[in-house]
């Protein structure tokens, strides 16, 4: 128990250090050390077995972190580099924005407010699928959807809470959260995504965009005398760079979608017995991409220069994804030295239903962190590495433990007003930041209710 509380302490030094702005690699990685030191000085635990060490606990630390750092970068580091370089050179040849641009296209056509802004919520997460970036796509959707949430009558604040939480949960193949768990949990992330994903996200979404039909309508009856009828409509207008940008060819739809549809036919159904990874399949749509560019600009030194925002994106978040994964299971690993987890799990099974509340204890202290931090990777980079130990010793399969920690780890960011795809889209919006997530509470606490439910029904 005494661990357990050095921990608690340290955990919460840790998140105050975040909450003010400190670089949360660094305070993870510091926090790690300092219960490892406290562990090694009361002998509580082992940093590294005794056939990995290096002959000194005190070195042990570092020697931790310098195995980890390079098995991280050689395996799930990749992945996640070359997901998030293809991703933004969809942006750079603007085929995320000609994809937005023909998905929000039938909205037009209905006249209903709070059903277009309901089905737009579940575009928009659709969307999230193929466009990684949660800021990303929030700016998108303000150019396109947006316009046509208000010139139906939507407040501005009902518009930028929806928007602001179509990426409401991380989706697929183009997440590094997805990939994260996916590989913790012992399974190809095509596999984690399809047979785990899929079927509780279906329902957490329809269950979001139908409480965001009534909230939203009830926010602006109440505040707005119903819908926003006398609004100055020259004062919603938004202004960025791309209303202004023309258009690219709209067969340039199916380029970001291309990684997706071969992921699926070679990497789970295995066509005609093809097997390709996630990279390769990557690497195939990117050569694609390109060529299309090509085709179209008819710039051939111009497309090979474009390329390097591909490398621009993998080196941006190696710098930053991959070093918060290994900074966050350093401070795991300070967790594991102190003893925290085990008294934890033991704590969990001496109610009696230890598999249940475990789950609930570990969504909880995320949710928690997500709304306090403004970020869900980092709380659950930090914790994820738990799960295979928390549940083989529990006596369940870790990835019904990571998965509703994953879906969790988005939707608690969807009620922080300093997440960035909250202040951007205010700041497009001009909305506060604070009224929007008061609209957003409910339909995301809505879903991490729903998340909970399905995880137990499906997976309990």
């Amino acid at each position: 128990m005494l661990g357990l509380m050095i921990a608690l302490f340290f955990l919460c030094i840790c998140g105050y250090a975040i909450f003010k702005k400190y670089k949360a690699q660094t305070v993870l990685l510091t926090g790690g050390f300092a219960m490892m030191s406290v562990a090694i000085l009361l002998g509580m635990g082992d940093i590294l077995p005794v056939k990995n060490s290096t002959g000194s606990p005190w070195f042990d630390m570092f020697q931790f972190v310098a195995v980890l750092a390079s098995k991280r970068a050689a395996e799930i580091g990749m992945l996640i580099m070359v997901v998030t370089g293809f991703a933004r050179y969809m942006d750079k040849i603007g085929a995320s924005r000609v994809l937005v641009h023909i998905c929000i296209k039938p909205l037009q056509a209905l006249r209903s407010p709070y059903i277009v802004m309901a089905l737009g919520f579940i575009i928009g997460q659709c969307l999230h699928l193929f466009i990684a970036s949660a800021s990303g796509l929030g700016v998108l959707l303000m150019v396109t959807m947006y316009p046509i949430l208000i010139s139906l009558g939507i407040s501005r604040n009902g518009a930028t809470a929806v928007i602001g939480t179509t990426s409401a949960i991380d989706l697929g193949p183009s997440s590094g959260n997805t990939v994260l768990a996916a590989k913790t949990a012992g399974l190809q992330t095509v596999d984690y995504f399809v047979t785990y994903q899929l079927p509780v996200a279906v329902v957490v979404i329809l269950a979001i965009a139908v409480t965001h039909y009534f909230v939203q309508r009830w926010f602006d009856k109440k505040h707005e005398g119903g819908l926003a009828a006398g609004v100055p409509r020259e004062e919603e207008k938004t202004d960025h760079k791309s209303d202004t940008e023309p258009l690219r060819p709209l067969w340039y739809v199916f380029l970001p979608i291309f990684p997706m549809i071969l992921i699926l036919a070679f990497g789970f159904f295995k066509f005609r017995g093809i097997h390709l990874d996630i990279i390769p399949c990557m690497f195939v749509s990117l050569f694609i991409s390109m060529v299309c560019e090509a085709l179209t600009t008819r710039n051939v030194k111009k497309v090979f220069a474009s390329i390097q925002t591909f490398f621009d994106g993998m080196g941006s978040q190696f710098a930053t994804v991959i070093t918060l994964i290994v900074a966050g299971e350093t401070l795991a690993q300070g967790l594991t030295a102190l003893g925290a987890i085990d008294t934890l799990i033991n704590v969990t099974q001496s109610t009696g239903s230890g598999k249940t509340v475990m789950v609930l204890v570990m969504s909880g202290i995320i949710a928690v962190s997500c709304i306090v931090m403004g970020s869900g990777n980092a709380p659950f980079f930090a914790f994820s590495a738990f799960a295979p130990q928390v549940a083989k010793k529990l006596g369940f399969d870790a990835v019904n433990l990571l998965l509703p920690m994953q879906l969790t780890s988005s939707l608690a960011r969807g009620i922080s007003p300093i997440t960035a795809v909250i202040v951007a889209v205010c700041g497009i919006s001009g909305a506060s930041p604070f009224e929007v997530v008061k609209r957003t509470a409910i339909p995301m606490a809505v879903g991490l209710l729903t998340t909970q439910i399905m995880t137990y029904i499906l997976f309990g």
